[in-house]
C-alpha cells in the first residue's frame, strides 16, 4: 500500500525554528496552498493557527472556502482570486489581494451589492517578478482609491523573484528599493500605515534586515528552506512509503517498460512499485534520475514510469515482494530527487495524487 505520512510535530519543529530566526515584532502568514503543498491543508492549518501563526493563505477561493467550512477562523488571505468568485470570498470572510485596476473595481462592485464596507483587503504590487500585481506607477491610482473606498487595506506587499540566490543580487535589491519607495508613499499619503511583508521562506533567512509586519511561510513550514544550511534548521515533514508489488528476474539484455525503455547489461533484478505518474511521481523521474530505498540502499528507477506503476533495479538488495519502499522521507530528500530530476521540491510535493493516502502523525 501506497501513502504519505505526515509528522506534525516535525510540523511543530519548523514552526519553532522558524520563529527563532524571525523579528520578534514580525508575524506569520502560513501559506497552505495546494492542499499544504501536497500533504492534507485542513490538519496544517488547525495545527498552524494552535501553534500561534496569526493568518493563512491559500492560493485560490475555493482552497479557503473548504477550511472556513472546516472551522478555521483566522484571517485568511486569497493571493489569486478570480473575480467570478468575489461573492463567495465576501459570503466566506475571506480576504482578497487585489492585484490590478479592474480587481479593484469590480471587488469594490461585489461589496457594494453584498452591503459591506471596511471589507479587509491586502495590495500586491509588481517589483520585477511580472506575475500579478499593480504596476510600481500605479501607486498614486491606488492611494487615491485608498482614500474613497469600501475597503480596509490590511497590507501592502510584493513578491521577490530569487530570494535563495546569494547576496549580493542585484535584481532583488532592485525590487527590494522599489518596493521601499511604495511604502514611503503609502505612509506619506495615509494618515493610518498599513502593514507591509515582501519575504518567503528563503527570504527569512536571506534577508533579515526586511522581516517587516509579516512574512510569508510556505515551503518552510514544510522542512525546506532552498540552501542546504539553512535546510539544517528543518525537519521535511511527509514521508511517501509503498510496497514491492512483484519481483522479477530479469537476464542480460532483457527490456523493462513501455517503448523498451531500459535494457540490462547484466542479470538482475526488477521490483515492480504500485505508484506512478497518476500518483505525482512523474515520467521525468524514470531512465535512472529518480530512485527510492529499500533497506536503507538506493534503487534507481528504469525505464519510463508508468501511469500507475514504477520500476527499480533491486539487484542484490536483500527484499521480498511486499518490503518496504521509502520514495521520499527518511534518507531521500523531496528537494534532492527533485533537483536530479531537474524540478524542485514544490512541484514534486505539491503533485502527489489524490489516491495516495495520507496519514497524520502526532
Amino acid at each position: 500500500m501506497t501513502l504519505l505520512e505526515i509528522d506534525l510535530k516535525k510540523l511543530e519543529h519548523n514552526y519553532h525554528s522558524l520563529r527563532k530566526i524571525l523579528n520578534p515584532k514580525s508575524k506569520m502568514i502560513g501559506v497552505i496552498k495546494a492542499n499544504a503543498y501536497g500533504a492534507v491543508s485542513e490538519s496544517i492549518a488547525e495545527k498552524l493557527v494552535e501553534l500561534g501563526t496569526e493568518a493563512l493563505a491559500v492560493a485560490y477561493v475555493k482552497e479557503g472556502i473548504k477550511l472556513r467550512q472546516f472551522g478555521i477562523k483566522v484571517p485568511l488571505l486569497v493571493f489569486y482570486p478570480q473575480i467570478e468568485n468575489f461573492r463567495d470570498i465576501i459570503l466566506h470572510n475571506l480576504e482578497p489581494v487585489l492585484y490590478s485596476k479592474r480587481s479593484w473595481e469590480m471587488f469594490k462592485k461585489a461589496v457594494k451589492e453584498e452591503k459591506k464596507s471596511a471589507y479587509p483587503i491586502h495590495i500586491k504590487y509588481n517589483t520585477g517578478l511580472n506575475r500579478i500585481g499593480f504596476q510600481t506607477d500605479e501607486v498614486v491610482w491606488v492611494l487615491e482609491q485608498m482614500k474613497k473606498s469600501y475597503f480596509k487595506v490590511k497590507s501592502v506587499f510584493t513578491h521577490l523573484g530569487q530570494t535563495e540566490t546569494p547576496k549580493p543580487n542585484k535584481e532583488t535589491e532592485n525590487q527590494i528599493l522599489l518596493f521601499e519607495q511604495i511604502m514611503q508613499k503609502h505612509n506619506q499619503a495615509l494618515k493610518q500605515k498599513p502593514e507591509y511583508h515582501l519575504l518567503n521562506t528563503s527570504g527569512v533567512f536571506n534577508y533579515p534586515n526586511y522581516h517587516l509586519d509579516w512574512v510569508r511561510i510556505g515551503i518552510g513550514f514544510y522542512g525546506f528552506a532552498n540552501h542546504p544550511e539553512w535546510n539544517d534548521a528543518l525537519k521535511p515533514i511527509s514521508q511517501l512509503k509503498t510496497r514491492i508489488t512483484q519481483i522479477h528476474e530479469i537476464k542480460s539484455g532483457e527490456t523493462v517498460g513501455y517503448n523498451c525503455g531500459w535494457k540490462a547489461f547484466k542479470n538482475t533484478r526488477i521490483a515492480v512499485l504500485p505508484l506512478g505518474h497518476a500518483d505525482g511521481f512523474s515520467r521525468q523521474y524514470g531512465h535512472g534520475k529518480g530512485w527510492v530505498l529499500i533497506n536503507g540502499q538506493k534503487a534507481h528507477v528504469v525505464g519510463n514510469v508508468c501511469m500507475d506503476m514504477v520500476m527499480v533495479d533491486i539487484g542484490d538488495i536483500p527484499c521480498n515482494e511486499e518490503s518496504e519502499v521509502v520514495v521520499i522521507g527518511d534518507g531521500i530528500r523531496a528537494d534532492e530527487l527533485a533537483e536530479n530530476a531537474g524540478t524542485i521540491s514544490y512541484e514534486l510535493l505539491a503533485s502527489l495524487g489524490n489516491r495516495i493516502p495520507r496519514i497524520l502523525i502526532n
